[in-house]
């Protein structure tokens, strides 16, 4: 039953790996007064502009339950716009207001951060990301989209 072991699971190293990295962003992103989940957000519209809900959920693995009240304190955050789509008003599209925009900037150092506190070199990070990559793109295979998070 040693396959039963929690030592011996490729998920659980996974899922620690996981909280110790956001909190290793936390105290970075306190200071520009954003969540983990707010700075993915901000990443993905600094490289789109403007992007539709259901898309920016699929780019980040989140469901609209998880998205429509993380983009409504963006949005009171003045960070983002939602506006309702004009060809298709079941679309809403979220863009950056100026605020998002120039918080950009201020974010531009956490990479090379984190980077450091990973102790990897580029080669290492770049494989690593790779290899993480590939996992998700099997594991999305095997999901439903009901299943997918």
């Amino acid at each position: 039953m040693d396959h039963l072991k929690l030592q011996n699971q490729l998920c659980f190293p996974i899922y620690a790996l996981s909280r110790q990295v956001t909190l290793l962003y936390k105290p970075f992103l306190e200071e520009l007064n954003l969540t983990y989940t707010q700075y993915l957000v901000l990443l993905v519209l600094w490289e789109k502009d403007s992007i539709c809900v259901r898309d920016l959920g699929e780019k980040l693995w989140l469901d609209s339950g998880t998205l429509t009240p993380l983009l409504k304190r963006m949005q009171e955050k003045k960070l983002i716009e939602r506006n309702r789509s004009s060809e298709d008003e079941r679309r809403v599209d979220v863009k950056l207001t100026q605020a998002g925009i120039d918080l950009e900037q201020c974010a531009s150092l956490i990479p090379a951060k984190l980077n450091e506190l990973f102790e990897l070199n580029t080669e290492q990070a770049n494989r690593l990301r790779l290899e993480l990559k590939d996992l998700l793109d099997i594991t999305s295979r095997k999901c439903t989209n009901k299943e997918k998070l």
